[in-house]
């Protein structure tokens, strides 16, 4: 059982991921960690982050197992992989663990850009979850001030229209609704009821 789960950055697709892996009890994969502990470690080293040959090398060296959600969800990390996802050869390396990780039994939720079209065509379900930029403006701005970090509604806004603009534009696997996706949008939505909304979904995909 795979369930592929794909939408913008803040629209709460990682939070539902996470509770759908648990609630079926699949393993969970936020393929987006997988750029960011890339770009992280670029940024660690100090090299450009279009050095592909060098990106490609650390994918290959990559423990799905170490991710660590915590450390890699800086704001910058969060820049430099919206960046270095434009390399060709290194999303083909990211995306052949990424369907290694959901070909393992009992099956997995992936959550991330392109999971639907690219890294799982074939999923048992598919979601696109999405809302307003300014709801999710909103919603990354409160969750960086809880955390302790700076943060302006309004250039929060500005980079998350950036950010899907170049996610949605790029050449290799741009960010896009799958044509059997179930298309969920949160705007109005709080997590209880975005939650309730996808099991509904994925069960029902499960017993059709």
């Amino acid at each position: 059982m795979i369930v592929a789960i794909d939408g913008p950055a803040a629209s709460g697709k990682g939070t539902l991921a996470r509770r759908l892996a648990e609630h079926f009890e699949l393993r969970h994969l936020d393929t987006g960690l997988t750029y960011r502990a890339v770009a992280a470690a670029l940024l660690a080293k100090g090299l450009p982050l279009g050095d592909e040959g060098v990106a490609i090398e650390i994918a290959q060296n990559l423990d799905l197992a170490q991710v660590d959600k915590t450390v890699l969800s800086a704001h910058e990390i969060g820049e430099a992989a919206s960046r270095i996802a434009i390399l060709g050869g290194l999303r083909e390396e990211l995306v052949r663990l990424q369907k290694d990780f959901a070909a393992a039994p009992p099956g997995a939720v992936l959550d991330g850009r392109d999971i639907g079209t690219v890294v799982c065509p074939d999923a048992t379900v598919k979601l696109f979850v999405t809302a307003s930029p300014e709801a999710r403006a909103e919603r990354r701005t409160a969750e960086m001030v809880s955390k302790g970090q700076e943060a302006e509604y309004a250039s929060v806004l500005e980079d998350l229209k950036r950010r899907d603009e170049r996610d949605s534009q790029r050449t290799v696997a741009p960010m896009k609704q799958a044509d059997d996706a179930h298309l969920l949008d949160t705007t109005e939505m709080d997590i209880e009821t975005a939650f309730q909304a996808a099991v509904d979904i994925v069960s029902q995909a499960c017993n059709a």
